[in-house]
Order: structure tokens, then C-alpha cells, then sequence
């Protein structure tokens, strides 16, 4: 495997170091010198990919061994060179490209990245004197199919359970064709170029406390930049129709009570708050051991997620006491026709009495998050959205406490491997009233409305349900939006209907090789 591992120019490098490196904490620097280099590249701003704990996990798992270097690269897309972080080195320089996918929109900076790089975008045109292109994410998990052939490997499930496998066959000295077939052979390794025989499993760590999963490299410069991250648990013990979470991260898993405080004693070094993260991180079952520990170490936090039936009174006012100032429920659907549709588990009471709650504590801040567009919805049941959340403004009001609402509404997109993978989208414009008519019944309440855009999301249905045709429009994006995705679509002979459309039973999946 042919690179070129010289040292980067003075002013590459000090273009950099002077910039976001100044900035952080706990950057990792490993010398070149006869280990083998990875960059972990998030196809996205650094702003948005440092508060990924996925992308810091990979990052600090691969500089754990001895053998391997590891630095970051981020698409800024304001015209920054293309160049790694710790290095300022180019992508040409390494040996192994690994790209992290928690997004589908992500997909489409993956042209401008590889042209920027000066490497094909097609697998099949990159011949050994380039890097190894590697995916893995969420997002690759689920559904590989659009940008399959841009990647000579797939990994299907957790880092943890599928790198220790794949380095000794990445460091091997091998031919690009042996190198591919042996990693054909690694479990939750999918290798487009090469027909399996079986479809490829997922795989997923078992104990989670072997992998600490927490802040590596600590900067203000991203949205979570106050909080140390420790993830709390993977997995969802609900099983909500549409969620991609509870299908790709399966089983539930939590890691002890030990380690987290182990893992919080060290991140008090770098910041006085814990960012508590997972699916729903209250489904803990030694949630308030680990609430009251924090506190008494001193330590602030904040929770990403909590089960809106099991909001005990215990829990928030530990919240209040660690400093939360926000907190978020997720009804999901205006009607209990729809929440009982989707699998949520509760009704409309359990939301009454889980506000109640909340108005009886110091909160600045109630948000609310639902979906519109869910399969089945008519306008009436985008209306309860609205009726519902002023019915919780008034439960808040009269309890006289200064809490504000924020309304938070994204569109139903189908996700492969879940119950609804073969639901449809409702049509953009249909989208687009049912959001007018929600900002209407609010308007002049005092809530705020936070909006996804349907036609995005229409763009990220697509590509979410899309097959191995689709990297054709992939390709042919020149700019990154609704209408230069629509025109990339006609330049790729495809239409973008079908793909979110209702489909039969009867239609083969474009995922059908993964098993998750």
C-alpha cells in the first residue's frame, strides 16, 4: 500500500495549530513512524462532528494501539484545505480513510470531499496507490446501498465489536484484492465489490464497560462544548414503529454504576458538567445512584434523553440540583390514534401528569418534540399537536412559573430496518400546510415553533431508502440543496418519488443483505 508520509508545510500546519488545536483539550499526537495511519473523517463541520461521541470513541480506540495513528479531518465547506487536524496532512498521505455516517445528508459532501482529496469517488477507479475507503455510522448500519459503491468496506454495527478484527488484515502487507477478500471474512464487514453468501450481521459489544465511551478531545468551538460526554447506555427497551434506535442498537445495555463515576472523577478535570448520553438515558436502573454520585463529586450535568412515564419526582429534582434549566419530553404525535400507532406506550394523561410535574420544579425551559407527517395522519391529528401543547402551557402558567415552551417539530422519514421502513412520506407540500396550520393555532401564545424543512427531509428519505442506483445522483450533486438534489435525481435518470412512496410487501428491500 503505497502513501506518502512526509511532514506537512510550515504554513499548513500553522494554519491550524493556530486555529481550533489552540482551542482544545486532550488532543491525542502520535508519531508517525511505522504505524499505520487512519483519518477519522466526519463528512461535516467540525462544529457538529466534535459533539459526536461516536467520532471521539473511534478516535481515542484506534490511538489506544500501539501500531496505529489516528487523526481527525472535517468538511468546513468555506473553501479550508482539506488537511487533518493533529498533522495538517492531506488525505493522500494515509493509509485508510474511515468515514462516520450519522446523517443521510451527509452522503452528499461525499463528492466534494473525494474531488477536494484528489481521490475518485468510485471504488472500482482507485487502484492501490490510494487509500482504503471505509463507512461505518447509524446510517450504514441500516442501509449501505446508496453510497456502497463509493467504499471498499462497510461496517455493519459497533466499532468496538468490528475493529480489533479488521486491523490485523488492514496492516497486513497484501494485495488491494486480498486485502478485501480477507475482510469480506471479518463478522459485520460488508465488502460491496465482492457477493456475499449470507447477508452481513451486525455486530454490537456486549459489555460496554470494556469500551468507556467518553470526551476525548474537549472544545468550546461545538454545541456541547460545556459538557464532558459519558455514554450512559446503548439500545431502547421501547419499540417505537419509526425509530432507528431501537433497531440498530439493539439489545439494551448500560454501563455500571462504577465506571460512570470512574469516568466522571476524570472528566471533572476538564469541565465541571457531564452530558449524559443514549437513547433514554432514565432507563439507568441505578439512574438516581448516578444523579446523587455526580452531585456529590461536585459535578454539574445534563440528560439527553429521559422516559416521559417514568419522570419520578426523585429524578427531577436531582435535575434541578445538577443544574438542568431545560428539560424534554417527547409525545411524539398530537392524538392518541397516532401515538398508539407508533408504539409510544403512553397517553395523553401520562403527558398531563409527566408537565404537572415539570411545573412544579424551577425549569426555564419545557421543550416539546413531535413528528408530523406520520403514516395515517390527517389534518386533525397535526391539529392535536397544537391543542396539545397549549393544553401544557396552561398547566405551566398556572403553576406561575416563568418556564417557556419550545416546540419542536420534524417530519416522519421512514428508516430502513424499522417497523415503517416500507411506510410512505406524506408529499412535501401536504408537509408544508400541516406546519402552517401548527405555527397558526400557536401563533400569539408565546411558544416557540422549531421546525425540520419537509422538502430536507424528503431529500433524506431518499436517501435513507435508496439503493446502489442511487450514488448516481449522489455523484451528480453540484450544490447541496433541495433543487440541486432534484436536478442531480434527473441527471441520474432516477425519480425521487418512488423512493418515498408507500411500497408492498411484495418489494425486494435495498437492505435485504443486512441483518441487523
Amino acid at each position: 500500500m503505497s502513501s506518502s508520509h512526509g511532514k506537512p508545510s510550515r504554513s499548513r500546519a500553522d494554519y491550524f495549530s493556530s486555529g481550533r488545536l489552540a482551542g482544545e483539550e486532550g488532543t491525542l499526537f502520535k508519531d508517525w513512524g511505522g504505524r499505520y495511519p487512519f483519518a477519522m473523517v466526519y463528512p461535516n463541520r467540525y462544529f457538529v462532528g466534535m459533539s459526536n461521541l461516536g467520532v471521539q470513541v473511534i478516535y481515542s480506540l484506534l490511538n489506544r494501539l500501539p501500531e496505529v495513528v489516528c487523526e481527525r479531518v472535517f468538511w468546513e465547506a468555506d473553501g479550508r484545505p482539506l488537511l487533518s487536524l493533529e498533522s495538517s496532512r492531506p488525505l493522500m498521505d494515509y493509509a485508510c480513510l474511515a468515514f462516520s455516517f450519522s446523517y443521510e445528508l451527509d452522503y452528499l459532501n461525499l463528492p466534494v470531499i473525494m474531488k477536494a482529496a484528489g481521490i475518485p469517488l468510485y471504488a472500482g477507479d482507485r487502484g492501490a496507490s490510494y487509500p482504503l475507503l471505509i463507512a461505518g455510522g447509524p446510517c450504514m448500519s441500516a442501509n449501505p446501498a446508496p453510497v456502497a459503491s463509493f467504499f471498499d468496506a462497510v461496517c455493519i454495527g459497533e466499532a468496538e465489536a468490528i475493529l480489533p478484527a479488521m486491523l490485523p488484515v488492514l496492516t497486513a502487507d497484501l494485495s488491494r484484492e486480498e486485502q478485501l477478500s480477507k475482510l469480506a471474512a471479518v463478522p459485520g464487514v460488508y465488502v460491496p465489490a465482492l457477493d456475499a453468501a449470507q447477508p452481513v450481521r451486525r455486530r454490537y459489544l456486549e459489555v460496554l464497560d470494556d469500551f468507556p465511551a467518553h470526551s476525548t478531545v474537549l472544545t468550546h468551538d461545538t454545541e456541547l462544548g460545556d459538557l464532558y460526554l459519558i455514554e450512559v447506555e446503548r439500545g431502547c427497551s421501547a419499540a417505537c414503529s419509526f425509530c432507528l434506535v431501537s433497531h440498530c442498537f439493539r439489545p439494551l445495555r448500560f454501563h455500571s454504576l462504577e465506571s460512570l463515576l470512574e469516568q466522571a472523577r476524570e472528566g471533572l478535570r476538564y469541565r465541571k458538567r457531564a452530558g449524559l448520553v443514549g437513547p433514554v438515558v432514565t432507563d439507568h436502573p441505578q439512574i438516581e445512584s448516578l444523579l446523587s454520585g455526580l452531585l456529590e463529586m461536585g459535578m454539574g450535568f445534563s440528560l439527553s434523553s429521559l422516559r416521559l412515564k417514568r419522570l419520578s419526582p426523585k429524578i427531577l429534582e436531582l435535575m434541578i440540583a445538577g443544574g438542568a434549566q431545560t428539560i424534554a419530553l417527547a409525545p411524539e404525535a398530537g392524538s392518541e390514534r397516532l401515538r398508539d400507532m407508533i408504539h409510544k406506550g403512553f397517553n395523553e394523561d401520562d403527558i398531563i401528569e409527566a408537565v404537572g410535574k415539570v411545573a412544579m420544579r424551577s425549569f426555564k425551559q419545557l421543550k416539546l418534540y413531535y413528528m408530523f407527517g406520520l403514516p395515517t395522519e390527517e389534518d386533525a391529528d397535526a391539529d392535536a399537536i397544537a391543542a396539545l401543547s397549549l393544553k401544557c402551557q396552561r398547566i405551566l402558567d398556572r403553576a406561575h412559573k416563568n418556564c417557556r415552551i419550545s416546540v419542536n417539530l420534524s417530519p416522519f422519514v421512514p428508516k430502513a430496518g424499522t417497523a415503517f421502513e416500507r411506510r410512505g412520506m406524506a408529499d412535501v407540500a401536504v408537509l408544508e400546510a400541516r406546519l402552517e396550520a401548527v405555527r397558526r393555532a400557536l401563533g400569539g401564545s408565546g411558544i416557540e415553533i422549531k421546525a425540520e424543512s419537509p422538502a430536507w427531509s424528503h431529500m433524506q428519505g431518499m436517501l435513507s431508502r435508496g439503493g446502489m442506483e442511487m450514488a448516481r445522483a449522489i455523484a451528480a450533486v453540484e450544490r447541496v440543496s433541495p433543487a440541486g438534489w432534484k436536478k442531480a435525481l434527473e441527471q441520474a435518470g432516477l425519480g425521487g418519488g418512488d423512493y418515498t412512496a408507500e411500497w408492498d410487501e411484495a418489494r425486494r428491500l435495498h437492505w435485504d443483505n443486512i441483518a441487523l
